[in-house]
């Protein structure tokens, strides 16, 4: 190539942002069957073991008996509040464990990753929860820190932070010396996961995945990971909802992999913005939440966009679209409506009450996923979405 051609083509060619960090875990192991090297691995962080598992402890028997009779195991039934965090803290500092691994979904790998880095330190959670606590940064360097998840959504097993329901909110304690060691992803491991489940977290995958691609803090690295699973992310949750499918498992397990990397490193939006007030107000399921926020998020900044962070939305609604067999225009109603077909409640089901989206609104405007939102919406925007995301779609 010529000197002159080299230069135009060049110039046609993005420039990189100035400056930009990657924060991922040391290392990530995918794929089918994985899950097996854990306990060798695990091993290596020493001897005692504190592992977190979901409501069911038989899933968790496996890892268990195999890291042997001086591990502990503690249960996470649900959405860890500030109360769940402070008793499990004070049971497992009294032991003293080397190492904590989390086995489950995203709440068992939160509580598992905010016990990793407490229990090093000398202060309780509330000196470095967010918003409702003084939000300091950690004073010791967590424990390490493994994650194993088995459901395939929230990216919780590479992120760094852990949310927790705190007096009707929900806040993150966050640093980025708590992202995972280890994280391993065996899709081996949602299989036959839940339908409810499988299209509440499917749908906070692709959320994840979308936010971060239309964030104003989106770089280069999170681009690659974010914009290639968008499709393939909803058309494999699409054929979960019509039949189990290990290929489709595949591809959900890796689309919230990326989603997880792409939010550590991009943050979010307005979805998650809203959701973690709801979430902490009704106590409903996050993924459900997200899922049913998505649609009218994407149309409200749609609506508000220009220049680049339009032509980002147009991107992600012509990808929609394409899987959808609609037209851009139509993707956001046409997501939201597919959802409510395949059973997935509305806000109003959830349990939010139209009297209560003013204060939702008004509380989600300092919430800090709102900080990546492509536009700033104003609390009337977010009010306008609320009310569509009650509404049956059509």
């Amino acid at each position: 190539m010529t000197a002159p051609r080299a230069r135009e083509f060049s110039a046609r060619i993005p420039g990189l942002p100035a400056a930009f960090a990657i924060t991922q875990p040391g290392r990530i192991l995918f794929g089918r069957g994985e899950a097996a090297k854990a306990p060798g691995l695990i091993r290596a962080f020493g001897g005692r073991v504190l592992v977190v598992h979901g409501a069911n402890p038989a899933r968790a028997a496996w890892l268990i008996e195999a890291l042997g009779p001086e591990t502990l195991a503690l249960p996470c039934a649900g959405e860890p509040s500030l109360a769940d965090l402070e008793a499990a803290l004070a049971t497992a500092r009294a032991y003293r464990p080397d190492c904590v691994v989390a086995l489950g979904g995203g709440a068992a790998l939160d509580l598992g990753k905010a016990l990793a880095a407490l229990i090093p330190a000398p202060s309780g959670p509330l000196d470095h929860l967010e918003v409702v606590g003084k939000g300091r940064p950690l004073t010791a360097d967590p424990l390490p820190f493994v994650a194993i998840p088995t459901t395939a959504g929230t990216g919780a097993e590479v992120t760094k932070n852990a949310v927790i329901a705190v007096e009707g909110r929900k806040v993150s304690l966050r640093d980025d010396r708590m992202v995972a060691r280890l994280a391993i992803v065996d899709p081996a491991l949602t299989d036959g996961c839940p339908r409810g489940v499988t299209l509440a977290s499917g749908l906070d995958a692709v959320t994840q995945v979308i936010e971060p691609y239309v964030s104003v803090k989106a770089t280069p690295y999170t681009d690659a990971l974010a914009r290639p699973t968008i499709g393939p992310g909803l058309a494999a949750l699409i054929r979960l909802m019509q039949d189990e499918d290990a290929a489709a498992r595949d591809r959900m397990a890796w689309t919230s992999l990326c989603g997880g990397l792409a939010l550590a490193n991009a943050g979010l939006g307005a979805v998650h913005g809203l959701a973690g007030v709801i979430g902490g107000m009704t106590g409903a399921a996050h993924g459900a939440i997200c899922g049913a926020l998505l649609g009218p998020v994407l149309a409200a900044n749609r609506a508000a966009a220009m220049g680049a962070a339009r032509a980002r939305l147009d991107e992600v609604c012509a990808i929609l679209a394409e899987v959808l067999g609609v037209t851009a225009d139509e993707a956001p109603l046409a997501l939201q409506a597919w959802a409510r077909v395949s059973g997935l409640p509305d806000l109003a089901a959830l349990g939010v009450e139209p009297a209560r989206h003013a204060e939702i609104a008004g509380a989600a405007l300092s919430a800090s996923s709102m900080k990546g939102n492509p536009v700033p919406l104003m609390e009337t925007a977010l009010r306008q979405v609320l009310v569509a995301a009650s509404a049956a779609a059509d």
